[in-house]
């Protein structure tokens, strides 16, 4: 069964910038989209930034477009989360994803879902 394992969290003071890893065990043959998700302490759990595969088409949300870059190399079976110019409402727990439903194209809303990561905190000061 294919897992994903995220890396990369930390603490960084504001305006400092991480970069996040997710490997997945095996390819992760099917899936649709693949994203990353955050959560942050009394919050719901959001959508950061979607790939959809195999086009490599990248949707970042609003509030991290400018900031948060989301890529996947195939060859390592890993998605990454490049996010520069952080500030303390970034903090929370961050999650990749897997959706193997082709609705994931329709929006970045968790529910669409099935396979997930253990997550991986990101702590910024300001």
């Amino acid at each position: 069964q294919v897992q994903l394992v995220e890396s990369g969290g930390g603490s960084v003071q504001a305006g400092g910038s991480l970069r996040l890893s997710c490997e997945a065990s095996t390819y992760t043959y099917g899936s649709y989209c693949m994203a990353w998700f955050r959560q942050g302490p009394g919050k719901e759990r959001e959508g950061v930034a979607r790939i959809d595969l195999p086009s490599g088409v990248t949707s970042p949300t609003d509030s991290v477009k400018d900031r948060f870059t989301i890529s996947r190399d195939n060859s390592k079976n890993t998605l990454y989360l490049q996010m520069n110019n952080l500030k303390p409402e970034d903090t929370a727990m961050y999650y990749c994803a897997a959706a193997y439903d082709s609705t994931c194209y329709l929006d970045l809303s968790p529910k669409r879902y099935s396979l997930w990561g253990q997550g991986t905190q990101v702590t910024v000061s300001s």
